[in-house]
C-alpha cells in the first residue's frame, strides 16, 4: 500500500520534531477516514506513555500538567486504551467506546478508537491512534493501513525523542539525513543501548561522538540515571585520578575536604570518557579495575573499596589499536573498553545529505540568535558542497551559526560564510604529483603479502574450531592470549571473533 508522501523519507527527514509528528497523524487519519489522532511516546523517566501532542480535526492541541503522561492506574479505574495497547504490543480496535472497559476520557467523546504500537528495534516505541465520533468507524482494513503507517514512523519519532531528551544540554541529538553511513550507526546504537555492555565510539573530530554517546544513555534501561562525562584531554594528569575516583581530606595539598568522583556520581547509570586515548597509562589499570570490578577507591582513603554500577562509554579520535602496538595503551583496557565499537563516517563521505544538514543547523542558529533567517542560497550551497570539512559536522554548524549572525537577509548569502570556506573554492587546484618510478618491494613487505592471507586463515580455522574460545585457540597455536588478541585485531578478526 503507498501512503500519500509518507514515502517521501527527505520530507520527514528535514522536518523538526513536531511537523513529524503532525505529518505522521495526518497521514494516519487519512488512511482510517479520522479527525482525531495522537502519538504517543514512550518516557522511560517519567514511566508512562507521552501525549506530546494531539490532532483534533486537523488542529494541534497541546495537553496541559500532569495529563500529558499516561500511567498504569492503581484505583481500579481504566488504564486506557493506548495504554493497554502498548503494554500488550497489538493494536486494539474500539467501535462502541460506551462498552469498553478500557476507554478512558482524556479530552473529548469519542465512540470509535483505534490504536496500533509503534514497532522499533522489536518492542514498542509508543502507540498512534486514530479516533472517531461515529460507532463501528473501523475495520480490519483501518487496522492494516495504520500498522504501515506506524511501521514507518518509526525511525523518525525515534529520533523525535532523542532530540526533546538531550535539548536542555544545549547540544541536541540529531541525525539527519539518508547516509547508508548513518542509517547503519542508528541501528547499532539502538542494539548496543539495551546491554551494559561497554562501547567504543571512534571517528574523526567532530562527527558527533559525544551526542551519539548520550543517545546510548538514552535508549539503555539506565535512561532515568546519571549521566555524567569526563574529558581525559581537558584535565590536567595529576588531577584526573581525583576527578575520576574522588579523594579523601588531607589526601594531598589542597584537600581540604572529601571529593566525590565521578565514577560514584555515575552510580546506576552512564559514564563517558572522552578523548579516552588522552588517559594516561598510570590510570589505565584502575579504570580497567573499576569497570571489571565494579570498585573505585578515592586517592588517599585506607577503606575498603566502594562498590559502584556503571555503564562505560568511551570516545577517541586515536586509533587505540596503534597505541597498544607501540605500549602506549594497555591491551587489556583496550579489550576491555571495545567490546562494541561504533564508528562515526566524517561528514565528506555523505555530502548528498548536505541540504538537510545545513537546514538543521540554520534553523537552530536562527533561533538561538533570535534571527528571521531561513533560508541558504544556491550560491552559499554550492561553496558547501564544494568544501571538505576537516572539522566535519561541527564545523558545519559552526558555519552556519557564522553566517546566521553575519547575514543582513532573510537567507545565508556565500559572502556569510567563513572566510576559510571561501578561499577554498578559490584556490587553485593542486599541481598534480609528480610521476615516480615505482618502488621495489623490501623482503619484509614480500613477506607479509605473501605469509599475511595464510596467517588471519589459520587464525581464522583456529577460532572456529574453538568455537570463538580465544583461550583455547590460544593454546592451540603455542602463544600467550594477548600476542593472538593482538593478531586478531592486526587481521580484523577482532569484531567477528571475540567473545563478549
Amino acid at each position: 500500500m503507498l501512503l500519500p508522501e509518507l514515502n517521501t523519507e527527505r520530507e520527514l527527514h528535514a522536518a523538526d520534531i513536531e511537523q513529524v509528528g503532525v505529518r505522521l497523524v495526518q497521514v494516519a487519519c487519512a488512511q482510517t477516514h479520522a479527525i482525531n489522532g495522537a502519538v504517543f511516546l514512550y518516557d522511560a523517566r517519567a514511566k508512562g506513555l507521552s501525549v506530546d501532542f494531539h490532532v483534533v480535526a486537523g488542529v494541534v492541541v497541546t495537553l496541559p500538567g500532569t495529563g500529558s503522561v499516561l500511567r498504569p492506574r492503581r484505583d481500579g479505574r481504566p488504564n486506557g486504551i493506548a495504554l493497554t495497547c502498548f503494554e500488550n504490543d497489538r493494536p486494539y480496535v474500539c467501535n462502541d467506546t460506551s462498552k469498553d472497559p478500557n476507554y478512558a476520557k482524556y479530552f473529548l467523546d469519542v465512540a470509535s478508537v483505534l490504536a496500533v504500537p509503534i514497532p522499533w528495534q522489536g518492542r514498542p516505541l509508543g502507540v498512534l491512534t486514530v479516533a472517531s465520533q461515529t460507532p463501528n468507524a473501523f475495520t480490519d482494513a483501518h487496522v492494516k493501513a495504520l500498522q504501515v503507517v506506524a511501521a514507518a514512523s518509526g525511525r523518525f519519532l525515534r529520533r523525535a525523542q532523542l532530540a526533546r531528551a538531550t535539548h536542555d544540554t544545549g547540544r541536541p541529538f540529531v541525525i539527519k539525513g539518508l547516509s547508508p553511513a548513518w542509517l547503519e550507526v542508528e541501528r547499532k546504537v539502538e542494539q548496543v543501548s539495551g546491554t551494559d555492555a561497554p562501547v567504543l565510539v571512534t571517528g574523526e573530530s567532530g562527527t558527533g561522538k559525544d551526542l551519539v554517546s548520550r543517545s546510548i544513555h538514552f535508549n539503555s534501561k539506565r535512561a532515568a540515571k546519571p549521566y555524567v562525562t569526563v574529558n581525559c584531554a581537558a584535565i590536567p594528569e595529576t588531577l584526573l585520578e581525583s576527578v575520576l575516583f574522588g579523594h579523601v581530606k588531607g589526601a594531598f595539598t589542597g584537600a581540604t575536604a572529601n571529593k566525590v568522583g565521578e565514577f560514584q556520581k555515575a552510580d546506576g547509570g552512564t559514564l563517558f570518557l572522552d578523548e579516552l586515548g588522552e588517559l594516561p597509562l598510570m590510570l589505565q589499570a584502575k579504570v580497567l579495575r573499576a569497570i571489571e570490578q565494579g570498585e573505585v577507591s578515592p586517592v588517599g582513603s585506607n577503606d575498603a573499596p566502594l562498590r559502584v554500577d556503571v555503564r562505560l562509554v568511551c570516545a577517541t579520535n586515536r586509533n587505540l589499536a596503534q597505541m597498544v602496538r607501540e605500549g602506549r595503551f594497555r591491551d587489556d583496557l583496550y579489550f576491555r573498553v571495545s567490546v562494541i565499537t561504533v564508528e562515526l563516517p566524517p561528514l565528506r563521505t555523505y555530502k548528498d545529505n548536505l541540504e538537510i544538514l545545513a537546514q538543521v543547523f540554520l534553523q537552530q542558529a536562527a533561533k538561538k540568535h533570535g534571527r528571521r533567517v531561513d533560508a541558504i542560497s544556491r550560491e552559499a550551497m554550492a561553496l558547501l558542497h564544494a568544501y571538505e570539512f576537516p572539522g566535519n559536522m561541527r564545523e558545519l554548524k559552526n558555519a552556519l551559526e557564522h553566517a546566521v549572525i553575519l547575514t543582513t537577509t532573510h537567507e545565508v548569502r556565500a559572502e556569510d560564510l567563513p572566510k576559510s570556506m571561501r578561499l577554498t573554492q578559490a584556490s587553485a587546484p593542486p599541481e598534480p604529483a609528480p610521476v615516480t618510478e615505482p618502488a621495489v618491494p623490501t623482503l619484509e613487505e614480500m613477506r607479509e603479502r605473501w605469509v599475511a592471507p595464510h596467517e588471519r586463515q589459520y587464525l581464522q580455522d583456529l577460532l572456529t574450531r574453538t568455537k570463538g574460545q580465544v583461550s583455547a585457540a590460544s593454546r592451540l597455536a603455542g602463544v600467550n592470549r594477548v600476542t593472538f588478541y593482538r593478531l586478531m585485531e592486526k587481521h580484523g578478526l577482532r569484531l567477528a571473533r571475540m567473545p563478549v
